[in-house]
């Protein structure tokens, strides 16, 4: 087996059911229609836009995309149509975007290119070739080294593992998440179409602004609509004047895509009981939970839900395209592979396990200044050192984990924001799991396993 020589055979996939991110197996096999509501959103947050069959309605509080063929996906709604974007009103940080700036230039640049249609709306767009939309980026930022390629390229893996784009056989699609822009932001985007460059051109395009029609004929295809849910929580907002469902959309927000737990001085709904018990009904329809960390809360799965027996495992790995077009889940990005999982357990052994051993940090804490060195990891693990940086790139892109620096050094690895996320339950059970894999033959493991018995 594959994986780090710290971890014992096992251990890197049963904390992989406790970390964050990660997809546990019961439950995938079957479809959306299996599947209660929260544990569908579960999985959607988990592991990106849910497939859908022909004539197969999507769970409540999704969106239902056609893809043409008859076929669809589901894509979870927000409330009152608001996006993650709303954070920056509240002066809320979200979940940070590796390398953003190219991130959202290559997302327009796609964009570009498979928008041709403008009196449609963006979503699904047409197919462009891969190289097509590397062009326009380099029309785009006038510059065309092998350093802005490989970043490019870098942004279009982000891009599609977070469901902004869909990337295959040397062709770039619109993802499903593009489907989830408000309409009201379409002008502006065509704006922006309009004014970019394409592939091989020095200056904007020319040429008036088309005018949108609300159901023309101009739509690409049959099956390929989007239908959006009408009212999203409207029982539960309803009964609320407008200030008060404005707070309570505001801290949904903040809980569910800010990048750290959020005081509850910042935000209304969070003080206030009433309107807090509100907010945990609506994350409880999403298989979801409100998470205290003293006075600042954050959100993260249900321990009925999220644990090795939901249809998916973890706390809210993340990632997306920048706070302008939202975050979420990729497609696919938050199942984790052997080879992640070992090294995830590898830098919480080195960053956690081993410094609380030691009396350095406190019993309950996520939080170390104590890094897992780049080398030490490199030293303790069979993986090939490619794998090795590809399992950290996955892990960080996710939030497991985050580079930090030290001092002159070169720095190494500490448990990622998404910790945050993890409920007492979980955070007992990723406890447990570290005792076995740092010390398998210690009495404390003994004890973890006579107790599992």
């Amino acid at each position: 087996m594959t994986t780090a020589e710290t971890a014992p055979p096992g251990a890197a996939g049963a904390a992989a059911h406790t970390a964050p991110g990660s997809a546990g197996s019961a439950g995938a096999a079957a479809g959306p229609a299996s599947w209660s509501a929260e544990a569908a959103h579960v999985r959607a947050r988990s592991t990106g836009p849910l497939p859908l069959g022909p004539g197969e309605p999507a769970p409540p509080g999704m969106a239902r995309l056609g893809r043409g063929d008859g076929g669809a996906v589901a894509l979870p709604v927000w409330p009152d149509g608001v996006t993650p974007s709303l954070l920056a009103e509240y002066q809320v940080a979200p979940v940070p975007v590796e390398r953003s700036g190219e991130t959202r230039r290559v997302l327009a640049a796609a964009l570009k290119c498979c928008w041709s249609d403008l009196t449609a709306d963006p979503w699904p767009g047409v197919p462009a070739p891969v190289d097509d939309v590397l062009a326009a980026y380099r029309a785009l930022i006038g510059r065309s080294d092998d350093l802005m390629r490989n970043w490019a390229v870098g942004a279009l893996r982000r891009l599609h593992d977070s469901a902004w784009l869909v990337v295959a056989d040397g062709t770039v699609r619109l993802g499903p998440r593009c489907a989830s822009w408000p309409a009201a932001s379409h002008a502006q985007l065509r704006e922006l179409v309009r004014r970019l460059p394409g592939p091989g051109e020095e200056a904007a395009v020319p040429g008036v602004l088309p005018v949108a029609e609300a159901d023309g004929p101009g739509r690409h295809g049959e099956g390929t609509g989007a239908e959006f849910p009408e009212e999203v929580d409207e029982d539960l907002l309803g009964p609320f004047d407008e200030r008060r469902r404005a707070e309570l959309v505001a801290a949904f927000m903040a809980v569910e895509h800010a990048a750290e737990p959020v005081h509850e001085a910042r935000l209304a709904a969070l003080r206030d009981p009433v309107l807090r018990r509100v907010l945990a009904e609506m994350l409880r329809r999403r298989g979801r939970v409100l998470v205290s960390a003293g006075q600042a809360w954050t959100s993260g799965y249900a321990d009925e839900l999220g644990g090795a027996d939901g249809p998916a495992a973890g706390s809210g790995a993340e990632s997306g395209a920048g706070s302008e077009s939202g975050s979420g889940s990729g497609s696919g990005a938050g199942a984790l592979d052997e080879s992640e999982r070992a090294v995830l357990v590898l830098v919480l052994v080195h960053s956690v396990a081993i410094p609380r051993a030691e009396g350095l940090l406190p019993a309950d804490s996520w939080l170390s200044p104590f890094p897992a060195q780049t080398e030490e990891l490199r030293r303790h693990t069979r993986l090939p050192i490619g794998e090795l940086e590809a399992a950290l790139r996955t892990l960080r892109h996710a939030g497991l984990v985050t580079q930090v620096k030290s001092g002159e050094e070169a720095g190494g690895y500490v448990p990622g924001p998404q910790f945050h996320r993890l409920t007492p339950a979980a955070r007992r059970r990723l406890q447990e799991e570290l005792i076995l894999a740092a010390g398998p033959h210690t009495p404390l493991a003994a004890a973890v396993r006579a107790r599992r018995r």
